[in-house]
């Protein structure tokens, strides 16, 4: 069983149900014959610190497997330190694999507005976690669209969430990295 523990991204703010990654994730893996079943714990507007308070009952409830953290979007957003953001996803890491499960750390990264340093900082701390509890990594979970020349067209009017067309390319980013994962 594969435990998603994330924020507005995977809990299909702004769409319709069924039309978020998490949810395209499941029908991958049931149109390859793969059993894994997935739980989407995501919270729109939920922090590291409400992932961590809220982790320990859910490894409790659904004893999985696999633990995919995308949570730390909503920390930046709110200008929290980038030590507590790190130590938060530390403790999550370590919570999970003391459950039994593998663990897959999905990366965000910041508008350039935040400035060139806070930005290099935030997607760091996602590695370095990573690297720390020999987790998995997704570097940046909208690797592939949010970046590019035309990101607004994928997109809500909000600019921060994206739209249902976009999901199914957040998949094909998560998707060779979780992949091997779930198999290991």
């Amino acid at each position: 069983m594969l435990l998603v523990v994330g924020d507005s991204l995977s809990a299909e703010y702004g769409l319709a149900r069924g039309q978020g990654w998490v949810a395209l994730l499941q029908q991958r893996l049931t149109a390859q014959k793969n059993p894994a079943r997935v739980i989407n714990a995501s919270i729109s507007g939920d922090t590291t610190a409400g992932g961590r308070a809220r982790l320990p009952a859910l490894l409790k409830q659904h004893q999985p497997t696999h633990v995919l953290l995308e949570l730390g979007g909503n920390d930046a957003l709110r200008g929290l330190p980038l030590a507590t953001t790190a130590d938060n996803l530390q403790a999550m890491a370590r919570a999970a694999k003391a459950a039994g499960a593998r663990v897959l750390i999905a990366g965000m990264q910041v508008p350039p507005n935040y400035g060139k340093r806070y930005g290099d900082d935030f997607a760091a701390l996602f590695a370095r976690v990573a690297q720390a509890e020999k987790a998995a990594l997704v570097p940046f979970l909208l690797a592939g669209f949010a970046e590019g020349p035309d990101a607004e067209k994928w997109f809500q009017p909000d600019r921060i969430h994206p739209k249902a067309e976009a999901h199914p390319r957040i998949l094909d980013t998560v998707w060779p990295v979780l992949q091997p994962w779930l198999k290991g």
